[in-house]
């Protein structure tokens, strides 16, 4: 399938919600910021979850999550970013991690348990950063395409004014 149309058909579906412009944007904006964290399994639900928690709309967390899936391709890199930015904010004094090219993979600290503490705690803080800003943008994005797409829908549903009867 193109690419261009499965985006085009999801954002139709976002157009098509029927809620305020703030609540569509604010799911949007949600949606974002769970797609761009590392819970694995736990994107949707938490989208879900903050959406409802906000009075956002909760469609919209969750098609902008699936929409978000779109740049998995990228995703290696961008972790790695969100590595690098969680890594460098916890570290004291602040440095950046090891390349990876140096990395023993033999003797590697993934197969122990401690490595949620040593590379998921930064890659969590780095995406929550990286993320905030992102959807903050998406946020007001979003809210002005979906309140100048509901004014012209409701400009298009309105019933022409009859003319006045001329008196002459």
């Amino acid at each position: 399938m193109n690419i261009h149309r499965w985006l085009h058909r999801h954002s139709l579906k976002l157009l098509a919600i029927r809620d305020t412009p703030e609540a569509i944007a604010g799911g949007v904006a949600i949606g974002i910021f769970f797609g761009f964290t590392p819970l694995f399994g736990l994107k949707t639900l938490s989208a879900i979850f903050f959406a409802w928690l906000t009075r956002s709309n909760i469609l919209a967390a969750v098609i902008t999550g699936t929409l978000h899936d779109v740049i998995l391709p990228f995703m290696p890199m961008i972790y790695r970013w969100e590595y690098s930015v969680g890594y460098w904010l916890l570290s004291h004094p602040h440095h950046w991690p090891p390349p990876l090219a140096h990395i023993r993979w033999e003797n590697a600290a993934w197969r122990h348990w401690t490595t949620f503490f040593s590379v998921g705690k930064p890659l969590l803080v780095g995406g929550c950063v990286l993320a905030a800003p992102v959807s903050v943008v998406c946020y007001f994005i979003s809210r002005g395409i979906v309140a100048r797409h509901q004014r012209k829908k409701q400009a298009h549903s309105l019933p022409p004014e009859p003319e006045e009867a001329n008196p002459s």
